[in-house]
């Protein structure tokens, strides 16, 4: 099938390489003529495993296409998907619906056969309406249907949740939209892939409401942590008791300094505000906002507790900045609240992580940037783990102590053993178990 992807952000060059790689024909479109030529070369702007080949053997293969021609894209198209960035509108927390909308008055004044416009962004109930009506009011002679097709991504193994998905979750009223879609995804029956099909508004809900429910579960975890702390358990056993329950699951069970990200932060508030706005408050989802807001800074009291109540004047090391580890995306991580309550209260930052050190400097160009994670640590007067990339689960402890001004260690992932770490003489903390930092 011929397919256009409007939007060569993450979301759109996930899932254009991923589709061009089931054998369709796909033309990703962008408005940024650098980013284009940059993707035409196979140049990837982003960090994501495995994105860099599989976009260069589909180039290769000639099946994956980039442009910044809106209008030939679309005309030659069976189906065409909108993946623009939907953020969170300055002022109010809604999404920002701006970029969906210019796309689709581009999409009707470009259509020629029948054609399916599928909202693949992240989307509030109701937009698929909103997109169809703008496209008749631009082009009434338009021969369309308007679907909804979330993505349900993780950055770092986004390839494979898109290969390998859960479900496809596909939200039509027409026959034909049906239909095509099916054909856009036969691929994966092979995988045994459940395609879900909905109403548009429906399959809207689903992706917040997931995204919701995993972000709570987080939130969740994290508060029993800080219970833990108090009582003298253990949150991992805890998690691991809890989500032997087939019911709960043992996944987003993994207690840590709040989640962060494009997708939950945004979209959490996002349905905040659309179920304000109907009048059903999700009192739930509104806590579970607040209360992540509010644990990315109570973790930079956890450090200064470590370091004997203040940090004034002190060398902190960083290991870690992005939201989560194999993704170089900075957007809302934890690290960036730390690290600004550390920068108020005086202490001197040095940081490391493997991708996401550019970006970082985006938002903090007056700290140190480190070229690894021994360098970072020169000195420093505590280390603190925000990210748990692979390489800060076997760190050298005699090297540390050997180049540390002071051997404390603040563990926000809990990824070693309190007793295993003590034993070499380090004072440690971390959440929701008992050791030697309160």
């Amino acid at each position: 099938m011929n397919i256009a992807m409007i939007g060569s952000g993450y979301v759109g060059l996930v899932s254009g390489a991923c589709l061009a790689d089931f054998g369709h024909r796909v033309t990703c479109v962008d408005v940024d003529a650098q980013k284009v030529a940059a993707l035409q070369s196979a140049r990837i702007p982003i960090y994501e495993p495995g994105l860099d080949r599989l976009v260069a053997d589909n180039v290769a293969a000639d099946r994956l296409f980039f442009t910044t021609e809106l209008a030939s894209a679309v005309a030659d198209a069976e189906v065409v998907f909108i993946a623009v960035g939907t953020p969170s509108r300055r002022g109010d927390g809604h999404a920002d619906l701006s970029f969906v909308h210019a796309a689709a008055r581009s999409i009707a004044g470009a259509l020629k056969d029948f054609t399916v416009v599928v909202t693949k962004s992240t989307v509030p109930l109701g937009t698929g309406d909103d997109v169809e009506r703008i496209m008749r009011e631009t082009n009434p002679e338009a021969d369309f249907a308007v679907a909804s097709n979330p993505e349900f991504l993780r950055e770092g193994a986004a390839i494979d949740d898109f290969k390998r998905p859960d479900r496809i979750v596909i939200g039509a009223q027409d026959e034909r939209a049906r239909t095509v879609m099916g054909e856009v995804y036969r691929p994966l029956y092979l995988n045994q892939a459940p395609i879900l099909f909905t109403t548009r508004r429906t399959a809207e809900v689903i992706k917040y409401a997931a995204n919701a429910f995993l972000a709570t579960k987080i939130t969740f975890i994290n508060e029993v942590a800080d219970l833990c702390e108090q009582a003298g358990a253990d949150v991992q056993e805890v998690a691991r008791g809890i989500g032997l329950d087939k019911r709960i699951g043992p996944k987003f069970l993994n207690a840590g300094p709040g989640y962060g990200g494009s997708c939950f932060p945004k979209d959490t508030l996002a349905f905040v505000k659309t179920a304000q706005d109907l009048g059903t408050p999700l009192r739930l989802v509104e806590t579970t906002v607040a209360v992540n807001d509010q644990r990315k800074r109570a973790m930079a009291r956890k450090v200064v507790a470590a370091c004997g109540g203040s940090v004034r004047g002190k060398r902190i090391a960083i290991f870690g900045l992005t939201f989560k580890p194999n993704t170089d995306d900075m957007r809302e991580a934890p690290s960036i609240a730390i690290i600004q309550a550390l920068l108020d209260q005086g202490a001197q930052i040095t940081a490391y992580d493997p991708e996401g050190m550019a970006s970082a400097r985006d938002y903090f160009a007056q700290i140190g940037y480190a070229q690894n994670a021994y360098d970072a640590a020169a000195e420093a007067d505590c280390v603190v783990i925000v990210t748990e990339w692979n390489e800060f689960r076997s760190l050298d402890f005699e090297r540390l102590k050997e180049i540390m001004a002071t051997p404390v260690l603040v563990d926000l992932r809990n990824i070693y053993r309190p007793k295993d770490v003590e034993r070499l003489g380090f004072a440690y903390a971390s959440l929701g178990r008992p050791n030697g930092i309160e």
